[in-house]
Formats: structure tokens, sequence, C-alpha cells
């Protein structure tokens, strides 16, 4: 199994606001961040707003922030709002022809490996991701805003 670009992004994009908090975030910013298109990543924000893991605020200094807590977003959320389809294999699908299921052992098999799949993805959470956000901030480029952080350095100095 492997996850889309969507999910990647998405994921991505949640933590570049995370570790960008309390400032709002803008798509061209993450857009050249991460080397995508502004379209691409319009397209995949889309449903996270809709579902309220991200915020959107309107106007010219607008841009986006976490809808909540970075602590109360998992992996999983965000995987279920971006990834089309989890079937596995053939008979995971709807109309799936196959004389064996329901009595299949792979059928079986797999679905457990799904379910510990999604377990994993519950036990981290956007919070779990962006615990380096220093580390993060400066390879995302957005060390220069860490405003906090200048501001104890400074009154260090005095």
């Amino acid at each position: 199994m492997r996850m889309t670009r969507q999910s990647n992004y998405a994921i991505r994009t949640l933590v570049y606001c995370a570790v960008n908090e309390p400032q709002l975030s803008r798509v061209a910013e993450i857009a050249k961040a991460y080397a995508i298109s502004e379209l691409f990543l319009f397209k995949l924000i889309k449903p996270l707003v809709e579902n309220g893991l991200l915020q959107t605020v309107r106007g010219r200094h607008g841009g986006i922030r976490l809808g909540k807590p970075a602590d109360q977003i998992t992996l999983l959320d965000t995987i279920r709002l971006t990834e089309e389809s989890f079937a596995l294999a053939e008979c995971f699908e709807e109309g799936a022809d196959c004389p064996l299921i329901g009595e299949c052992d792979l059928n079986s098999a797999l679905r457990e490996a799904l379910g510990a799949f999604f377990d994993v993805l519950a036990g981290y959470t956007i919070a779990d991701l962006a615990s380096k956000k220093r580390s993060i901030r400066e390879r995302l480029g957005l060390y220069d805003l860490d405003v906090p952080a200048l501001a104890e350095t400074q009154l260090a100095e005095i």
C-alpha cells in the first residue's frame, strides 16, 4: 500500500501550519516550501477545510491555520479525507465476484492488517510530527518569523 501525494502533502500542510502558529500560513508560501503547485495545494486543502482540520481567513492578510489543536488531529483523520480507497485487494471492492468472499483467509488477514495500519495512524497526531518545531521551521524557511525566540535571544544579549 502506498500513500498518495494528496495525503502526503495534506499532512505536510498541517505540519507547516502547526509549526507556523500563531501566524497564518499562506498557500503560496507552503507551495514554495514543498515545491508543489498552488493549484494542487488548493485542491487538497479543500477537504481539510470542509472537515474542520484547517480554517481559512479571508482578506489581504488572510491565510490558513489549523482548525483545531494539533494534538487533536490524527494522521488517520487526514488519511481518511485524502485517500480514495483502502481496498488492499480486489475482493475488498464492492461487487467483487470472487467465490471465496466471506470464507477467504487472505481477505481476513488483509482486513486485520488494514485495521492495524489504521490503529497506528490514529496513534500519531500533527503535534507529534511538529514536535521538532525549531528544526522544521528552519527547514521550511520560517526561521526569520520565530519572533518569540528572536526576542529571547535579543534579551539575553542585553
